[in-house]
């Protein structure tokens, strides 16, 4: 008889520019296979080669000047072949999947602070992932203004992306967006003040993890202390 692979889980991390989601993957994906456990770690956009050729459009600001609906469209097609190629096969093999950026964002950046009609984005979500849904979405909080420098300190000499070159009314709303989703999806989403240390922000996410899919990841030693800055 063969037996069967136990399902993946699904855990996106989403926030503003600066809060660190790239770091506090990094740590939890540790963690995770310390644990024995088999982790995928992608984003969004892109996570696909087709997806990652979208990305670069859209990252280098190309398509701001089709409007927030064409750049919804262009994020829905990057996600459906991530989805397809990448996110599902994935789980379907037993992987975890930890996601920097997912549907969230683009109700956050093109809904909110493009203007779109949230149903619009509702249908558009419905067809894209066709019944995907996280088992936690990690919010990472920080005030804009201290997002944005910690993007600026990140990237050193580099150019601003596509939306962290946005004013910080743009940031302000956007952080508003994500506090709304985390009220309104209280069962899927946990909030995370991302303000402190790497190591300190880690634990936090890592007990919601326990607290919320169960003893899976009980056995996942702690990260080394210094192990990280901010991302």
């Amino acid at each position: 008889m063969t037996a069967m692979v136990p399902a993946g889980r699904f855990i996106t991390f989403e926030g503003g520019e600066g809060v660190g989601k790239s770091t506090q993957i990094r740590l939890l994906g540790e963690r995770l296979r310390r644990a024995g456990l088999a982790v995928r770690l992608t984003r969004e956009p892109g996570g696909s080669p087709r997806a990652e050729r979208i990305r670069d459009f859209l990252m280098a600001g190309r398509a701001r000047a089709l409007g927030p609906l064409a750049e919804a469209m262009l994020f829905s097609a990057a996600r459906i072949d991530h989805v397809d190629t990448v996110i599902r096969p994935a789980l379907r093999a037993g992987e975890w999947v930890l996601c920097d950026r997912f549907a969230d964002s683009t109700r956050a950046y093109q809904g909110v602070n493009g203007g779109l009609d949230p149903q619009l984005l509702a249908r558009l979500e419905e067809v894209t992932l066709d019944g995907l849904k996280p088992d936690l979405t990690v919010i990472l909080d920080l005030p804009p203004l201290l997002g944005l420098q910690r993007a600026a300190a990140r990237r050193g000499d580099g150019a601003p992306d596509r939306f962290e070159s946005e004013d910080l009314a743009f940031h302000m709303r956007l952080r508003d967006a994500f506090l709304a989703i985390a009220r309104a999806e209280p069962e899927r989403c946990v909030l995370v003040d991302a303000s402190g240390d790497a190591e300190s922000v880690a634990r936090t996410i890592f007990s919601a993890l326990v607290a919320r899919l169960g003893d899976a990841v009980v056995a996942a030693p702690a990260p080394a202390a210094g192990a990280a800055a901010h991302g």
